[in-house]
């Protein structure tokens, strides 16, 4: 396994290859995971220098690891991630940002920056990320590939880095529909036949796109009712995007200091500071604010669950266009992590599976179609995948 890393993707400090199990239905392929993920033997960088030396070596590997290299697939080595996956933007200050093939003039995405350019490249078949607000789907979005965000908790998180808890999730990359769908056998089981409904077009979300990537999406929205069925349009947010957001961000941002707040009150880690900002504003989240959110998160869920019935796809932008040019100013990337954050929250607080299908192209860089639908829908919607890129 040599492989000449022209991106950027994969990390500096280690050198892990590991074989897989001969005779598996995934061997002959290779794959990356995103430098929150355990190997045993093996420090796991988190994105950040300080945090890469103040770690032990991993005593097991995670069983997302593990189950590809059981599978057969071959891994190949550890890929960048943004510093402690606290980010949207692909760029990381101490290692680098990965170069986006679909566009290599803009943003990769993150956190999941390595995982995507790699799989972008054609360097390894597929990639395994984490999604908590986007970084898979981001990602996903920017560099043209196919990408699932597993329902919450499908996928065991054991031997992986967390962020915020209850919204972390595991996911991959793929260049093709059937790749991410075999990829899906190794992590989720076997298929599952679950008959599809309706498709819901979540207006509300098309709202917050661009118009030009709306029109360049519609095709792909078109060959999508085509698919599935029956279509409505419903405003799938009657709070708004920037309440069911805030929520979003408070939560994650609490839990990331309950995870993290220790280690950094010790180890004053070297960190980019617009990262660092966002786990200090997390230490001040209030318990009336918090109580608030959680409040919000539950009024989400229970709207999901009103509007999609078992068996319905909520159609949505990825994102609300291409990637970020990399001149993109400091200030500009936050307001554009937070514009993304709106479409991204959904999901997140609802626990859903999402999947980003690389169905259009705006200026000559990618634009992603999303497919969401009930937890425990991940086969529904790598199925609906497959038909689609057809």
């Amino acid at each position: 396994m040599s492989i000449q890393d022209r991106v950027g993707a994969f990390c500096p400090h280690g050198d892990i290859r590991i074989e897989g199990k001969p005779g598996g239905p995934l061997s002959g392929l290779t794959f990356a995971a995103k430098d929150l993920f355990d190997v045993a033997g093996h420090v796991t960088g988190a994105g950040n220098p300080d945090w890469l030396a103040t770690h032990a070596p991993a005593s097991a590997t995670a069983s997302a690891v593990q189950k590809l290299l059981d599978a057969g697939a071959s891994l190949a080595g550890k890929v960048i991630t943004d510093e402690l996956a606290y980010s949207l933007s692909g760029v990381n200050m101490h290692y680098g940002t990965p170069v986006n093939a679909a566009a290599p003039d803009r943003l990769p995405g993150g956190s999941s920056s390595g995982s995507a350019a790699a799989v972008a490249a054609g360097l390894v078949d597929t990639a395994l990320g984490t999604d908590t607000g986007g970084s898979v789907r981001v990602p996903a979005n920017n560099c043209g590939l196919y990408g699932i965000r597993t329902t919450h908790g499908r996928v065991a998180k054991d031997g992986l880095v967390p962020l915020a808890d209850s919204f972390d999730t595991v996911g991959w990359f793929a260049r093709d529909a059937a790749m991410l769908a075999r990829v899906g056998e190794a992590l989720l089981g076997p298929r599952e036949r679950i008959p599809h409904g309706r498709i819901l077009i979540a207006s509300d979300c098309f709202a917050l796109a661009d118009p030009a990537a709306r029109a360049a999406l519609e095709p792909a929205l078109q060959q999508a009712i085509k698919a599935v069925g029956p279509r409505h349009y419903l405003t799938i947010n009657p709070d708004g995007f920037p309440a069911w957001q805030t929520a979003f961000r408070l939560i994650q941002g609490h839990e990331a200091w309950t995870t993290h707040g220790d280690w950094i009150t010790r180890t004053q880690p070297k960190m980019a500071p617009e990262i660092m900002e966002r786990f200090v504003a997390g230490s001040k989240v209030t318990a009336e604010e918090l109580a608030r959110a959680n409040a919000v998160r539950v009024r989400v869920r229970k709207r999901i669950a009103a509007v999609l019935q078992p068996g319905d796809v909520l159609c949505l932008p990825t994102s609300s266009g291409p990637a970020a040019q990399k001149t993109i100013s400091k200030e500009a990337e936050n307001a554009y992590r937070m514009a993304m954050l709106q479409l991204t929250c959904t999901a997140g607080l609802a626990g859903l599976p999402q999947v980003t299908l690389p169905l259009a192209k705006l200026d000559g860089a990618p634009v992603g179609l999303s497919l969401a639908a009930l937890p425990g829908s991940d086969w529904l919607l790598l199925e609906l995948a497959e038909r689609l890129a057809g």
